[in-house]
Order: C-alpha cells, then sequence, then structure tokens
C-alpha cells in the first residue's frame, strides 16, 4: 500500500496508535515550579552566604523536577497504559494519575482504545475469472486488550494494515467478478471475518470493513454496457411478444362474439368509421375481404355523402320534376 501511495505521489502517515511516551501538561507545569522555587531558594541561600546549603537545595530541586517528569503520568480517557517492571509486565494503567518507581518502572506503550480507520487498496489484483480489479475499501478497527496489543506485537497499526491488505486481495482471488461487484455486503462481512480471525491473537478486534470502490477495465466497462443494453433489448421484445398473444387472444374472443351477431358488426364497423373520420377527416379504403365483411365500402359512401351535403356541396333530395309542356 505504501509504494502505491508513493507511485502516486500522495503522503500518507500510518498512524502506530501506541508510543513509550506521551508527555501531559500537568508534570511539565509541577517541573517548571519545582526547578523555579529551587532556583529561587539556592540564590536567596548564596546570598546569605551559605553555599552548601545552597547547593543542596539546588541539587535536591533539580532531582524532585525530573522526577515530577519522568514518574508522574496522567493518563487521557481513551488510553492505557502498560507497565514492566525489570523489564517484565507489571499491569496495564487505567484513565488517571500514577506514579512510577524511578529506575525500576517504565513504560511499554501507551495504547489508544478508540475506534482506528485503514484504509485498504488492492491495485490490479485478479479475481477468480482473471479480471484485473482495482478495490478501495476502509477498515475500522479497535483494541480491545491492551496487553496482548503492546505485549504480542511490535507496531501493532502497521501489522493490521498489512494484514488486511493481505486478506483483501486473497479474497478478492476467490470470488468471481460478478459476485465482487453485485453481492459487496457478503464481501465485506467475509473480509472482515477473515481479519479479525487473523488480529484476534494481538487483542484487536475489527468491527468493519467496507468497500468503497471497485474500478474495471475500460474494455470490460464498454461490454457490460453492451451486453445490459442487448438485455434490456430482449426484455422488451418478450414484453412485446407478450402483449402481442393478449391482443390476440382478445381478438379471437371478440371474434367468437361478432360471429353469429352480424348487426354488432356492422355496429362496429360504423363506430370504426365514425372515429377515423373524426380524427382525420378523411379515410382511404382498400378493398379487401375484411372491407367487404363489415361493408365499410357501403358505409363510407353513405359517410362521405353525408358529410357533403351538410357542407351544401350535394343535395339529397330527388330533383324536382320538369314542368309539363304548353299543350
Amino acid at each position: 500500500m505504501t509504494s502505491y501511495y508513493r507511485s502516486k505521489e500522495i503522503e500518507i502517515d500510518i498512524a502506530t496508535a501506541a508510543t513509550t511516551t506521551k508527555m501531559h501538561p500537568w508534570p511539565v507545569l509541577l517541573f517548571l515550579v519545582t526547578l523555579v522555587v529551587a532556583l529561587a531558594l539556592a540564590w536567596w541561600l548564596a546570598n546569605t552566604e551559605q553555599m552548601t546549603w545552597a547547593m543542596v537545595v539546588l541539587i535536591a530541586g533539580v532531582l524532585l523536577a525530573i522526577m515530577w517528569l519522568a514518574c508522574l503520568k496522567v493518563v487521557d480517557q481513551w488510553d492505557r497504559v502498560v507497565v514492566l517492571r525489570f523489564g517484565k509486565f507489571l499491569t496495564v494503567r487505567p484513565p488517571g494519575i500514577f506514579f512510577l518507581m524511578p529506575f525500576v518502572d517504565t513504560v511499554g506503550a501507551w495504547i489508544d482504545t478508540r475506534v482506528h480507520t485503514t484504509d485498504l487498496l488492492a491495485e490490479q489484483t485478479l479475481t477468480r475469472d482473471t479480471v484485473p480489479v482495482d478495490v478501495d475499501a476502509v477498515m475500522f478497527w479497535f483494541v480491545f486488550d491492551s496487553k496482548m496489543a503492546a505485549l504480542e506485537v511490535e507496531v501493532y497499526a502497521q501489522a493490521v494494515s498489512w494484514a488486511a491488505q493481505t486478506a483483501l486481495r486473497d479474497l478478492i482471488g476467490k470470488t468471481l467478478l460478478a459476485d465482487l461487484l453485485t453481492g459487496r455486503e457478503t464481501i465485506d462481512q467475509k473480509l472482515q471475518e477473515l481479519i479479525d480471525s487473523r488480529t484476534t491473537p494481538w487483542g484487536i478486534t475489527v468491527n468493519s470493513v467496507e468497500i468503497r470502490d471497485i474500478k474495471i477495465p475500460q474494455g470490460l466497462q464498454d461490454a457490460m454496457s453492451r451486453q445490459a443494453q442487448a438485455e434490456r433489448e430482449r426484455q422488451a421484445r418478450v414484453i412485446l411478444g407478450e402483449s402481442e398473444l393478449q391482443i390476440a387472444d382478445s381478438f379471437s374472443k371478440a371474434s367468437e362474439a361478432y360471429k353469429n351477431n352480424p348487426t354488432a358488426m356492422h355496429l362496429r364497423a360504423m363506430n370504426m368509421l365514425f372515429e377515423g373520420l373524426k380524427e382525420r377527416g378523411s379515410l382511404i379504403i382498400v378493398p379487401s375481404s375484411a372491407v367487404d365483411t363489415m361493408n365499410l365500402g357501403g358505409l363510407m359512401g353513405a359517410s362521405s355523402l353525408a358529410v357533403t351535403s351538410q357542407q351544401g356541396g350535394l343535395s339529397l333530395e330527388p330533383p324536382d320534376k320538369p314542368a309539363p309542356a304548353n299543350e
């Protein structure tokens, strides 16, 4: 992971979340106050020509100030301190104030028990069906056993990061591309269980692992897009065919109703003619057996004649008889 970020000229800092030194303001304040008081008292004694006592007070003040700085520890609420005595584990100090025995006790590590986040990146990793993918994920974890985290692994945060990187690549190599794209929740769960099994001996548990992005080659993206488009066209044609079957079934049932009822057939033809004229104003009827069956030709002529008579172009009244000639 570090080499990838370096190749991209991105600077990252993997926090160790554990250190052997952490300075709190209170020991520093006591150190300064004690040192100032000792210097002032030694200066006063020196002015009164008590040089021996001045040296004693100065040395004692300096030693006391150093003791405050080195032995007084203040632990924050989210920290745990692993204390060693003569190099062996002694105890884990909870939040609060405690003292170390000079030259005997030492701080093994300050453990941060808050939830940590680690970025995971698998670049150009082959899936089970040999497709190179780039997977970007984030992991949430925390320390549940400070003693194990301090004693079982040197830099546990970095160890967790590398273990997670290896687990991510291992899982990608065992997963098909389709499952990786469609089953993110399942992949997240499997990855969380795999990493957790590796970090539990270090006193660390993984809350969750979430895949943020999966990048596949551009050529494969185009092929998948064409495949999806073809699938949609196939579904559209299937739906159209099913609609045609339903329409044909409806026409079959309607033909049974018109079969022995010529009057209904003629009424239906007149309705079709009326609808066509209402929308377009004119119709062209091609001679066919369907037209003959519904008698649309005669109906069309009668309708056109009626329209023409309404427009005044043709009178439907019979012509007047000629007047008889004068005999």
